[in-house]
């Protein structure tokens, strides 16, 4: 495996840390849709530089908004794909909350939930973290 991934010697080139991350969400996605949440919107980002992003943005069926953060690891060293969401991360995705409602004359009711995967074993924790 070669710089940027591309191949060397007919490896296969390296899987980057984006792909990696979108066949996560794309995953995360698939679960939580076959839960009955409707998709949104996807990797929403406040403009400008030291804003947020949230990887998913979908509607429970009683009209709940949930701003959903996903994590994927290989395995669950160093804290897991939990540990990875600290109070940082989390003050980034409440701030990229509050200018996605921004749009709404009446914001809904809203949730902020984390997907984890780590390996084959996918948790979706509903509530994971509040705005205050």
């Amino acid at each position: 495996m070669g710089f940027l991934g591309k191949k060397v010697n007919g490896s296969a080139p390296a899987r980057t840390t984006r792909a990696a991350g979108q066949a996560g969400e794309d995953r995360a996605l698939a679960h939580l849709t076959a839960a009955g949440l409707a998709l949104v919107e996807r990797n929403y980002r406040t403009p400008g530089r030291g804003g947020g992003e949230i990887d998913l943005i979908l509607r429970e069926r009683d009209g709940t908004l949930v701003f959903v953060e996903v994590r994927s690891r290989g395995a669950s060293a160093y804290g897991g794909a939990g540990g990875s969401i600290g109070v940082a991360k989390q003050r980034r995705i409440v701030f990229a909350a509050q200018h996605y409602l921004l749009r709404w004359p009446a914001p809904p009711p809203c949730r902020f939930d984390a997907v984890l995967i780590e390996g084959d074993r996918l948790q979706w924790l509903r509530g994971a973290f509040d705005a205050a």
